[in-house]
């Protein structure tokens, strides 16, 4: 079984140009397209995107009309990886981005989102929300014809201090089902990770 861990919502994904061996940064439309794919088709036209400028700079490239907000695939990463997660999450999220950003380990990550929950500096959703995810192979994706084989779909709902007494749910990696990561931290999450790979077709503006 296959598990990706969530730490940043960064996502880890190396699109590379062979002459000059950087990231090579596609266009917005893709990028948007790409982005909200993970989403329910109904949720999709409205949610917020950030994604890339031509110099690997993260900037909203949609502004959005309702609770998701969706990140671009980093060219710069291992694999390709969209994920949307609920507004509420953002500051969360935006501070995983930053350290990750410094180079920081997960422990530190995780010390530093902890101190910030405790101090005020932002506080974690008082209801369960979303952040649905996939991943693929690089060279599964296409992106002229926008499908890609391969995508490994993990869907994640953070509970905040949620543990097995107060869900029922096992606090051990279940195939294909329901499991606590993180019992009882703040940033406590049920992962849910199908395990068929999907075929999935960006729709490119």
């Amino acid at each position: 079984m296959k598990v990706f861990i969530l730490v940043t919502a960064v996502a880890v994904a190396p699109l590379t140009n062979a002459a000059a061996q950087k990231p090579v940064y596609p266009p917005p439309g893709f990028q948007i397209a790409a982005a909200v794919s993970p989403l329910p088709e109904k949720l999709q036209a409205g949610a917020r995107v950030l994604g890339y400028d031509a110099s690997g700079k993260l900037v909203t490239l949609r502004r959005g009309t309702n609770d998701m907000v969706c990140l671009a695939d980093d060219p710069s990463g291992k694999m390709f990886h969209v994920a949307c997660y609920h507004r509420s999450l953002e500051p969360f999220m935006a501070r995983g981005r930053e350290m990750h950003a410094l180079k920081k380990s997960r422990e530190a990550i995780e010390s530093t989102r902890a101190k910030d929950i405790a101090s005020g500096r932002y506080r974690m959703p008082s209801k369960p929300a979303a952040l649905y995810q996939y991943f693929a192979p690089r060279d599964s994706v296409n992106m002229t014809t926008g499908v890609i084989t391969g995508a490994q779909h993990l869907y994640v709902v953070y509970t905040p201090y949620a543990t097995y007494q107060s869900t029922g749910i096992a606090e051990i990696p279940v195939d294909g089902g329901p499991w606590v990561m993180d019992p009882g931290k703040p940033w406590a999450h049920m992962m849910i990770q199908p395990q068929k790979t999907a075929r999935i077709t960006i729709k490119i503006p």
